[in-house]
């Protein structure tokens, strides 16, 4: 662990390195410098119209069975269509599911797309890092999340990181992959700010932005701020050797850390408790309420998992059998939580004049299988589900797409997730054509070849 102590003198374990500095919690996901913004705004990377886009990714770990909730099969025999019966929606023609009534209150501000599939194998992390990067983990190539693309491309606005994962990373998934949500072959500077806390506790805070223990020895004085603290042990640490292995991540680090701006935009207190219960008491709905307040502060990017892993919590893995869910179950526990968030959100957003700015994308591993299982649950199915989108530009009420009559393969315009990714680029002002620095310095396309948005939603 990297550590300060009176004059700036560093204590390692292994010898001062980026992983190193990385462990002051999760400080250097901060982007980076403006020159290196503006330089890429001048090459056209980034449009200037679109600065102040952002998007807020909602992953839904674990995968909702979009048979039962955002593409029912009513005329399918019962094995296929499932428990629950369609409904109308405020988006004219668009039928959802019983157990989402708050979506279906609001279906007239997103749009589904029913038509998403992919060819990696049907475990967890292989699709969280397909659906978060648009690629394939493969040749030992670790393509970079949506958000640290965007960090690189784009930089933070303000004091606050400009890609920020809620509550925290992502936690086992069964397969021993990546799961997408880091900065890649981009570099650890664009890794994520995790908040690693729950905001629905009571004693909820930050620990990135309390003064680290670390800091003790230099006694903090009355009369001295903590900036002037810091700025003096980060000068006295530029005068080492090992200050050669740090870059302006290190400053921005800790400029987040003594930031009251940063401290009021994860201050939930701040908000009323009508407006809290609207989004519920419980992790996922205050990280949804978080996720808004971060966009007004000025974060580009924000990920919500849902759920951190599929292991010993009730996720949308609903196989039936224990210690899983059954497709009961999600009515029970699982939808009534995440309806509730959803439509508190695309309306918070709606009523503040964010949401024409702000891209809401929800999207998962995969779909769940066509029949029920014996166990009365449905098992990985990445051959189709249904993703969708909401701000940023998407005009909402429509669906693009459509699966066959058992919700088993996409029947019209198939898309993948270099599609969903390209998307997500598209509302945020990114040019497609762009390329990043890839392994060994060479160039990276932003998207693969063929890959475009799907225009229809815009």
């Amino acid at each position: 662990m990297f550590k300060l102590e009176g004059r700036g003198k560093t204590q390692t374990c292994d010898g001062v390195t980026r992983r190193d500095f990385m462990q002051v919690g999760a400080l250097g996901a901060i982007g980076l410098s403006l020159p290196q913004y503006l330089q890429a705004k001048e090459q056209g990377m980034v449009k200037p119209e679109h600065d102040n886009k952002s998007c807020i990714m909602i992953f839904n770990l674990g995968a909702p069975s979009h048979i039962d909730l955002f593409d029912m099969k009513p005329e399918a025999a019962s094995e296929i269509r499932g428990p629950f019966k369609p409904i109308s929606t405020s988006a004219d023609g668009i039928q959802i599911s019983e157990i989402l009534p708050q979506h279906a209150k609001i279906a007239d501000k997103f749009s589904l797309v029913r038509s998403c599939h992919h060819t990696g194998a049907a475990v967890h992390d292989a699709g969280w890092q397909m659906m978060q990067t648009g690629r394939l983990f493969s040749g030992g190539v670790n393509t970079p999340h949506a958000g640290a693309v965007v960090s690189y491309l784009r930089g933070r606005k303000t004091d606050l990181p400009p890609f920020v994962v809620l509550p925290e990373l992502m936690g086992r998934g069964g397969g021993n992959l990546p799961n997408g949500q880091a900065g890649g072959f981009l570099g650890k500077a664009h890794d994520p700010f995790a908040l690693n806390a729950d905001p629905s506790q009571k004693d909820f805070n930050v620990p990135d932005l309390l003064p680290p223990s670390e800091i003790g020895p230099v006694r903090l004085e009355r009369r001295r701020s903590m900036r002037e603290i810091v700025d003096s042990a980060v000068q006295n640490f530029e005068a080492t050797e090992s200050a050669q292995l740090l870059n302006s991540n290190f400053h921005s680090a800790f400029r987040m850390m003594t930031s009251s701006q940063a401290r009021d935009a994860f201050d939930l207190s701040k908000e009323p408790q009508s407006v809290r219960d609207r989004y519920g008491m419980n992790r996922f709905g205050q990280c949804c309420l978080l996720s808004r307040r971060l966009v007004e502060a000025g974060v580009r990017f924000i990920t919500i998992n849902t759920f951190l892993t599929v292991f010993n919590e009730v996720t949308w893995d609903i196989h039936g059998s224990k210690p899983f869910t059954s497709i009961e179950g999600m009515k029970d526990i699982v939808c009534p939580m995440y309806d509730q968030a959803y439509s508190a959100l695309i309306e918070d957003l709606h009523d503040r004049g964010l949401l024409d700015d702000t891209m809401v994308c929800n999207i998962a591993e995969f779909g769940r299988t066509p029949r029920v299982n014996p166990a009365g649950g449905r098992d990985h199915w990445p051959q189709c589900f249904t993703s969708y989108f909401a701000g940023g530009g998407v005009q909402g009420g429509q669906v693009v797409g459509a699966s066959d009559p058992i919700g088993g393969v996409p029947a019209d315009r198939p898309v993948d997730p270099g599609h969903l990714v390209a998307t997500v680029f598209h509302s945020l002002g990114l040019d497609l054509e762009t390329h990043l620095p890839g392994p060994a310095g060479r160039p990276f396309p932003l998207v693969d070849f063929g890959k475009r948005e799907i225009h229809e939603l815009f």
